[in-house]
Parts: C-alpha cells; structure tokens; sequence
C-alpha cells in the first residue's frame, strides 16, 4: 500500500489526479486501516471533488468511535463540497472527541474563518494556542479572524507571529501586504516585508505570485508580469510558474504569453492551470480555433466551474458560433427589478436608508482589496450574511421574491446555468458584501468561477449615473485580452432598491462614474441548496 501512496501522490503532483485515485480507491475499501481512505479524501478535496470525497470517508466518519483523524477528513471534504456549516458540526465533534487536541482545536478556527463566523474563529484559534499550537498555520487563522472582526492591529501582529514561524510564507505575507494597503493605500509601506522575503527567497514562486497579484491589482502589469518571468527563468523554479506568467504576458506580448503557456504544458501537459492557460494564450493571439478545444477539455474536467463556462463561450463568440447565444442570452438571463421593502419599514425607500446608515458603518478601511475586481473603492471584510444588523439581516428577506421568481423563469426554460438544479429546488447565499465605489471607481470585468447566480443590489447611487452609461453595469466585455478585441454587449442602469440578477459565469463590470457622490452597493453569489 506503501508503494501505492507514493505513486498516488507522485501522479497528484503531477496534476493527474484520476489516475492518483485510481491508484488508492482499492486500498480506500480495506476496513483495517483508514489511511488510504484518508489520503484519497485529502486528495479528493484538494482538487474541489468533495462530493466524492464524502463518499469516500462518510462511512468511517459516521461511526460512533471514528478517530480524530477520520473525523479531520470528513471535514476537509465537506469544506470542499461547500457545506460550511456541516463542517464546523464534524470539527465541533472532533474537539469533543479529543479534548486535548490543539490541533482539533485549529481545524475548527480554520473551518469557522472560512464560513465569516470570525469571532467563534478566534475563540478556537485562542483556544489552539492555550493548548499548545504555535505554529504558522494557526497563527495566519487567527491573523484571519482578527481582520474580519475588524482588530486591524491585532491582526497585523498575529500575521507578523505567522511570519515570525515562517519568513517565506508566501499567503500571510499577500494577506498583510493586502490588510497594510487597504488601511494606508502605500505600496511600498504595504509590500516592504514582502519584498524583503523576495530578496531572501528569489526563487520563491509563490512569493513571486503574491508580488506579482499585488502590482496587477494596482494597476501595473508591465511588473506584475516581470516579476513572473524573471523569477520563472532561475534555476529550480516550479515550472508552473509560467502559466502564471501566461496570464500577465497576455497583456504585454502576446506571442510571449504562448511561448510561457507552452513551457507550463511541456513540463505537465494533463495540469488544468497550464491547460487554461494556453487557452487563454490563444484567445489573446487570436487563435480561438486552437482554444476552444482546450476549453472544452477544462468543462469537462470541471463542469461547474463557471470560468471553463466562459472560455468555452469566448470560443464561441470569437468563432462566430450560435451556441454563444445560448449563454449569454441577456434578454432572458439577466434580470433586473426591485426588491420588496421589508417587514418593519414603511415603504422601500426608508429602508434604503436605514440600510445604507448600516452599510457605511461597515466600510472603515480606504483601498480596495488585491485580487477583487473593483478599484478605488472599499468591500466589506465579512460576509453581510453573519452580521447581526437589523437592516442588513432584513436584505436577504428583501430579495427572497426577486431570487425565487428568477429560479422560476430558469425552471420554465430548463436552464441549469452549469450546475445540477432540481426543479422546484431553492438556493442558498454563498457570500454577501458591501462595495462602496467612490468618483472614478469601477468594477472590472470578471467573472464568478465557484458561483452559480450572481447579483448586484444598488442602495444609493452618484448624480453621474445619469450621464450616458457611467456607472452603470456592462455585460459581455472579457477581463482579458482577445483578438479582436471583444466589447460590452449588453448595459443595465442601476436604480436604487433594484436588483439585478445573472449567471455567474457571465463577464460583468462597471463603467467609471465621474463627479461627486459615491455608488453604495451589495453583491452576493447563490448557489443551489
């Protein structure tokens, strides 16, 4: 069995993962020993295969006296698969299970920042701490924690304990690097550790990564993509570096972008990174024809990831394919109306305002998040769904009708938009935040890869949103380079109380607003329950 957990692991490493399960399914089923059953779970869950996962480990987890590193897995698989909730039951039972366990304890705090549930999150990760865990992963949990409850300084010192453990930790560096920029919008103030850690580890790709991610969100990817391609060319680097490298140079060169693509598949040609990334190469050079097979490759591997949606449909546009139409369909998928006004107020428009009161509350920090979409504005650390508020808690009841009238209309028509839905079937929010734009603010373009519906709420809105499109939402305009160029195809002006709802999978942004006034607004994923 040994033997076979080596090349199992050797083959996920290589990205193979199909055959990597192949190889531990048979040893999974052996009663007497749970490790290759937790291993292929492990390896299940790493790669957003939960579902299958769960199957793997449910049995052994369901027992009375399942151990704690069973009762580990079935966790990390049901955090894979998207059920939070169920997750922090399985971690809460594997602290009871072992009290003694720090570890029990971290994997609970972990679990619990992962759901937006930051004050149980710091309690356990406390609580992890107490009973002897002080290593770097438990400290970059707490770090977590502490931000999304808003204890700015004591989240700076716990991801500064983090680095303390591990100097070359390339996420709590991007976490500090991003929690510094968002309080002082200074690059060189925000970056300096990270910086310092690049020049320690220069062949890091991950700290190249998170550099590299920084500069793009700030507007520099002349940088962003020398930062990739220096560090790529020394010496021992990890390979796949140059599919991140893909993804900048497709903004500066082009023929570069498929020359580093290229590299990323040589050396791992099955590796869906390396695969999305020459599809990407492609559509920027114009070969659309060369990408859409490789989209299609990513949609079959991962069917309900919505970016493999939008590559495939990219191909189609650019090819002139009429399957485009079925995708993005605005007429009959994007909708827009407004909410109802909750129980408690007396029309929609004192609600709004109440709501915007406690919105604004929430927006405390001055520069936009690295790696979202929106630029000179705030989001709301946390999920507005976990915030005990009495307007913000009375939103997702403002919406209900809205939402289910828009699964109707999907229902009629027997669109699935990517992902199993049974009829008459609900859904559920994922995340919720807050973004507050302010003059020549602007989302964009993007996509949602793990959503399913998607949607943008207007609570209050600039003067400037009566000026032609500014401000408004466009529709159909990709967030990267192709050839030709590719334009917004479809716009929805936004009106205050109103919300309009699309598949996840569709590019979406916003244009720039001009004046004064700022554009307050709230954006959610659902998913089916």
């Amino acid at each position: 069995m040994d033997a076979a957990i080596a090349e199992a692991d050797a083959l996920m490493r290589a990205g193979r993962i199909e055959p990597a399960a192949a190889k531990l399914r048979p040893f999974a089923q052996d009663p007497t020993s749970p490790k290759a059953a937790i291993d292929l779970c492990y390896l299940l869950a790493a790669n957003e295969l939960g579902e299958d996962a769960i199957k793997v480990i449910a049995p052994r987890a369901l027992a009375s006296d399942a151990s704690l590193a069973v009762l580990s897995a079935y966790g990390a698989a049901l955090k894979s698969a998207g059920r939070l909730e169920e997750a922090v039951k399985v971690y809460q039972r594997a602290c009871i299970a072992a009290p003694q366990s720090a570890v029990a304890e971290h994997n609970l705090a972990a679990a619990l920042g992962d759901g937006h549930w930051f004050a149980q999150a710091e309690a356990a990760s406390a609580r992890a701490l107490q009973k002897g865990l002080d290593g770097p992963e438990t400290w970059l949990v707490r770090a977590r924690a502490l931000q999304g409850l808003g204890r700015f300084d004591d989240a700076e010192r716990a991801y500064r304990q983090c680095l303390l453990r591990r100097p070359n930790s390339a996420d709590a560096h991007a976490e500090l690097s991003q929690l510094i920029w968002v309080r002082t919008e200074d690059e060189s103030l925000a970056c300096q550790m990270l910086d310092e850690a690049r020049g320690s580890w220069p062949a890091d790709a991950d700290l190249a990564r998170a550099r590299s991610k920084f500069l793009d969100s700030i507007g520099d990817r002349d940088r962003a993509y020398r930062v990739l391609a220096d560090t790529a060319a020394r010496p021992g680097v990890d390979p796949m570096l140059h599919a991140d490298a893909t993804l900048m140079a497709m903004w500066v060169d082009g023929a570069k972008a498929v020359d580093h693509a290229r590299l990323a598949m040589k050396v791992n040609p099955e590796h869906g990174a390396a695969i999305a990334a020459l599809c990407q190469a492609y559509l920027a050079t114009g070969e659309a024809a060369l990408a859409l097979p490789l989209a299609e490759d990513l949609r079959r591997r991962w069917p309900l990831d919505q970016f493999a949606i939008n590559l495939v449909g990219m191909c189609w546009r650019l090819l002139g394919d009429a399957r485009y139409r079925e995708l993005y369909d605005y007429d009959r998928l994007v909708r827009h109306g407004p909410i109802d006004t909750p129980q408690g107020w007396t029309s929609l428009e004192a609600y709004l305002a109440d709501l915007k009161v406690s919105l604004e509350g929430l927006h405390r920090l001055r520069g936009h998040p690295i790696g979202q979409s929106l630029r000179n504005g705030t989001q709301t650390p946390q999920s507005l769904d976990r915030i005990q508020d009495p307007a913000i808690m009375a939103f997702f009841n403002a919406i209900d009708l809205s939402v289910q009238t828009y699964l109707a209309s999907l229902e009629r028509d027997g669109m699935a938009l990517g992902r199993p839905y049974a009829r008459g079937g609900r859904c559920r929010v994922d995340k919720a935040w807050s973004i507050r734009l302010r003059p020549g603010g602007f989302h964009v373009s993007h996509i949602h890869p793990k959503g399913w519906i998607s949607s943008a709420c207007h609570i209050s809105l600039p003067p400037a949103i009566e000026s032609g499109h500014e401000g408004w939402l466009g529709f159909g305009e990709p967030g990267l380079p192709t050839s030709p160029a590719l334009p917004a195809e479809h716009f929805v002006k936004p009106e205050p109380g109103h919300i309009a709802l699309f598949p996840s999978y569709m590019w979406h942004g916003t244009v720039p607003f001009s004046g004064e006034g700022e554009r307050l607004g709230i954006a959610l994923d659902l998913l089916p329950a």
